[in-house]
């Protein structure tokens, strides 16, 4: 039964939680797929209100398919504003996100379990050969979007030529046509680099596409991982349990059992099509923004009963592009420099930014032990991360110190503003790769994918010979603690808000 499987190891024990953590609205009125749903789940994620769950789609027809929207954006209360992560990973709702980051990193230390093979599973309890993708509830999300973007939430499954290397990862996709999809495959992600091997081979991309897959799945798919990782055995660490996986019906691929929706087919290395516009992860629909990118040959679907498709509608914050790409990547970053031996303690991608900015927190203490000039530091962290597949998304580096929080805006943009002189105290990276998706970068003034990155160093001068020579001037750090007790205490009943 789906429901004895924990939720981070199965999508419809996952949704069942939300609705046990009161983290669910369930929506019985007819949804249309054109626009409708897209603007339910984007108010969601702008008011960080309720995953909302879509029974009754126009258009739903035997059982294909509801619609979860915004499934790993963040909650209102402040104590569990993490907890739709948190759920993916088994944590409790109340973790933090140097918790989650903390979970995700923790594979990196014990040995990969590689999946478990079953005969079948939930996936497999109906198979079609005969579909028509223009007439499933597939979601329009934004007006000015190119097509039905189907895909925002599911897992493209590929494999090398020579099977050492399975992929798993999230990128986005459109409806073409009848049984086709169009979707990006661009340099560096690994999507990209199977494909060139079997460009290499003369032969299409044996592809599986999967919705609602295991949420620590989810979670690993969206991780910018090594080259020749494989995503299922990473999991299998992560979780300590080897996730069941079952063979597809028209290749070899193996895709998780309690998958919700299964694609199955071809990625072509000749075929393209014009795919998009998009309103993507940085809050932009740029009209007409169109481009031609490889075309997947959707041979055959398999699903649950009553599946759910899940969805991430893009843009402003907060949303999965935000919590999840930018998260992962700056726990990734974390542990590329501590691998370094850089003097990096934490490391946060600021929704604020739409997650262009990674703060990294400094040891101060070992810092000055390497005696290095703020100018050899600054440029030691840039060249590391910016030459690296891990800072490929990231734009701006802010280094700061122990009294600054990266996991809170509000102390990054206060070190930022008065810690960082403008230039002085910047080093200018414009021969590195950059990630065209930034607006400033596909529709600025310069080149749209090289350069515009920048380490930002919010470090006074103090901080690299003796230490701290300041106090904040703020309630936490300006009065005694016994002080601070006291009036915290009192506060609600001097009728204060809490």
């Amino acid at each position: 039964m789906a429901s004895e499987i924990p939720p981070h190891l199965s999508f419809r024990s996952f949704v069942n939680a939300l609705k046990e953590d009161g983290d669910l609205v369930e929506i019985n009125d007819e949804i249309d797929p054109y626009l409708e749903a897209g603007a339910i789940i984007r108010k969601v994620c702008e008011t960080d209100n309720k995953a909302p769950l879509l029974n009754k789609l126009k258009g739903n027809k035997d059982g294909l398919w509801r619609i979860l929207g915004a499934p790993a954006s963040l909650r209102r209360d402040p104590s569990q504003r993490y907890g739709r992560l948190a759920r993916h990973l088994a944590l409790p709702p109340t973790a933090s996100m140097k918790d989650v980051v903390d979970k995700m990193l923790s594979a990196k230390t014990r040995s990969p379990i590689p999946p478990r093979t079953v005969k079948t599973g939930p996936c497999k309890e109906h198979i079609l050969d005969e579909f028509d993708l223009n007439q499933l509830p597939s979601p329009f999300l934004h007006q000015s979007d190119g097509g039905k973007y189907i895909q925002t939430y599911g897992m493209h499954i590929v494999q090398s030529p020579n099977g050492k290397w399975t992929n798993w990862s999230i990128a986005r996709a459109m409806v073409k046509d009848k049984n086709h999809l169009v979707g990006l495959v661009i340099e560096p992600q690994h999507i990209w680099q199977i494909h060139q091997l079997w460009k290499a081979e003369g032969k299409d991309v044996p592809w599986a596409l999967c919705f609602g897959v295991p949420p620590a799945a989810i979670m690993a798919s969206s991780m910018p991982l090594p080259e020749g990782v494989t995503e299922a055995d990473y999991i299998g660490a992560m979780t300590g349990t080897p996730l069941d996986v079952v063979k597809c019906e028209t290749n070899g691929l193996l895709v998780p059992a309690n998958s919700e929706i299964v694609f199955e087919g071809t990625l072509s290395i000749s075929e393209t099509a014009p795919e998009g516009p998009f309103g993507e992860m940085h809050g932009y629909v740029f009209m007409g923004d169109s481009h031609p990118q490889p075309v997947y040959t959707v041979a055959k679907i398999t699903h649950r009963t009553d599946a759910i498709l899940p969805v991430s509608n893009c843009g402003r914050i907060t949303d999965e592009t935000h919590t999840m790409i930018g998260t992962l990547a700056a726990a990734e970053i974390r542990q590329l420099c501590q691998e370094k031996n850089l003097p990096i303690k934490e490391a946060m991608a600021q929704f604020e930014t739409q997650v262009t900015w990674v703060a990294l927190q400094v040891d101060t203490e070992k810092l000055r032990q390497f005696q290095w000039t703020p100018q050899d530091f600054r440029k030691r962290v840039g060249d590391l991360v910016f030459s690296h597949k891990v800072g490929y998304t990231i734009h701006r580096l802010v280094l700061v110190g122990e009294d600054i929080d990266v996991y809170n805006f509000k102390d990054v943009i206060f070190a930022f503003s008065t810690r960082c002189r403008p230039k002085t105290d910047e080093l200018f990276y414009e021969d590195c790769r950059g990630f065209p998706l930034v607006p400033y970068m596909s529709h600025g003034s310069a080149s749209p994918t090289v350069g515009g990155k920048v380490v930002s160093d919010a470090l006074l001068a103090s901080e690299y010979k003796t230490g701290v020579t300041w106090e904040i001037a703020d309630f936490k750090h300006s009065y005694p603690e016994g002080l601070q007790k006291s009036v915290v205490d009192r506060w609600q009943l001097w009728g204060f808000n809490a």
